[in-house]
This record gives structure tokens, C-alpha cells and sequence, in this order.
């Protein structure tokens, strides 16, 4: 049972994460005439930052951001401020990325082809305490709790990868030299070095020892 007092769409106190400007920009003129809009972020830090400095009620958030995705900034700012309601609004619509976001303490997820009236509306229950999902989203989150999805073993970063990136990752994180790399999967130095920058973009990771610690925290060596 939701026992939050509902708040005025007006009075709502909204942040903005999305690592697009434009994007940022297309949300704040649709919500700006009927909520207030405190912030805006383009990545993990600059996201954390902006919440626990502003305060709001409810966080729009994408699910891919450089610094470690919207999982890592509802951990991060729910151990400083657990009272905010993150809102997840991505392109997305995988399984994994839906419960990785609510795994972290996501209120709900929607996908950017929601309109503008069913989003603040959503912002507005997400706000009071409801969970808000759309419907075919809602159908993964379902399956999570009746134990038809394995929630365990999603991780939702390490299903990005590609099965080759996943074994390039393993060789390079034990300290392989590109060369070794390529010799040990029958590829070039050259494919090598594209699945490489490949896997650094998709983990949003800067560089080789970025890289190593990410695997080591996973087991993955």
C-alpha cells in the first residue's frame, strides 16, 4: 500500500540524466511548463552530483551513461539521499537493462517513445510511490520475480559484450599483449585492437587498467 502523499505536478522537483544534449533538451521543453526542472547531467558523476545537490523528487534517467551507467548513479545517490525516485527512460527495451535499473532501486522504466502526457504522469506516480513500467516492459519485471528470467546471472554490462569481445576482454584483463591475443584467437592485431576500443566504449571504460579492475570484480580472471 503507497502511504507518500501525493505531490502537485507542479510542485515536482525533476532531474534530468541523458549523456544526448539534445535529448536533454527535447525532455526539458516537453515536462518544463509543468514541473521544475533542476538539473541536468551527462554522466555518472556529474548525475550523482547534481541529485544530492538539488534534491529532487523524481530522477529521469537513462539507462547507458559514460562512468558506469544508470544503475551505478541510483547506487551511488540512494546511499547518500534514499528518499529520490529514479524513473528510467531509455531507447532500450532489453531485459537486462529493465532489471538492472530496478535491481538497483529504479521505480519504474519507460522507453523514449512514451508521450509527453503519459511521461509526467509517470513522473507523478513514480513521485507518490507507485512503480510505473511501460506494458511490455512490465512483462520482464514480472518474469524476474516468478523465476522464469535468472536474475542472478544478469549482468547487465557484461550482456553487451559480444561472445569474441567477452574472450578478448579475459586475455587482455590477464595481461596478454595484443599480439599474444591475436595469436591465441587465430585473428589479426588489427581485429584485436577493434574489439578492444569496442569493449572500452561499451563499458564506458578509458583504458587497459580500467578494464582489468572491471573484469576483476566480476571473477571474470
Amino acid at each position: 500500500m503507497n502511504d507518500e502523499a501525493p505531490k502537485r505536478l507542479s510542485d515536482l522537483k525533476v532531474v534530468i540524466v541523458d549523456d544526448h544534449a539534445m535529448f536533454r533538451a527535447g525532455v526539458r521543453h516537453e515536462i518544463g511548463q509543468h514541473v521544475h526542472v533542476t538539473a541536468e547531467a551527462d554522466d555518472v558523476a556529474s548525475a550523482v552530483d547534481a541529485i544530492t545537490r538539488t534534491d529532487p523528487d523524481v530522477v529521469l534517467l537513462d539507462v547507458h551513461l559514460p562512468g558506469g551507467g544508470g544503475a551505478e548513479v541510483i547506487k551511488q545517490t540512494l546511499a547518500i539521499k534514499p528518499n529520490v525516485k529514479f524513473l528510467a527512460l531509455s531507447v532500450s527495451d532489453a531485459a537486462q537493462d529493465v532489471i538492472g535499473v530496478i535491481r538497483a532501486g529504479a521505480r519504474g522504466y519507460v522507453t523514449k517513445s512514451i508521450s509527453s502526457d503519459e511521461l509526467l504522469e509517470g513522473m507523478a506516480r513514480v513521485a507518490g510511490g507507485d512503480a510505473v513500467f511501460s506494458p511490455r516492459l512490465a512483462g520482464f519485471v514480472l518474469d524476474a520475480f516468478s523465476g522464469a528470467i535468472d536474475v542472478s546471472g544478469i549482468d547487465e554490462e557484461l550482456d553487451k559484450l559480444s561472445a569474441r569481445e567477452r574472450e578478448v576482454l579475459k586475455l587482455i584483463a590477464r595481461g596478454y599483449a595484443y599480439k599474444e591475443v591475436a595469436r591465441e584467437l587465430f585473428i589479426s592485431i588489427k581485429t584485436v585492437e577493434t574489439h578492444v576500443s569496442s569493449v572500452l566504449r561499451k563499458l564506458q571504460l578509458s583504458n587497459r587498467h580500467q578494464l582489468t579492475k572491471w573484469a576483476t570484480d566480476r571473477h571474470l580472471i
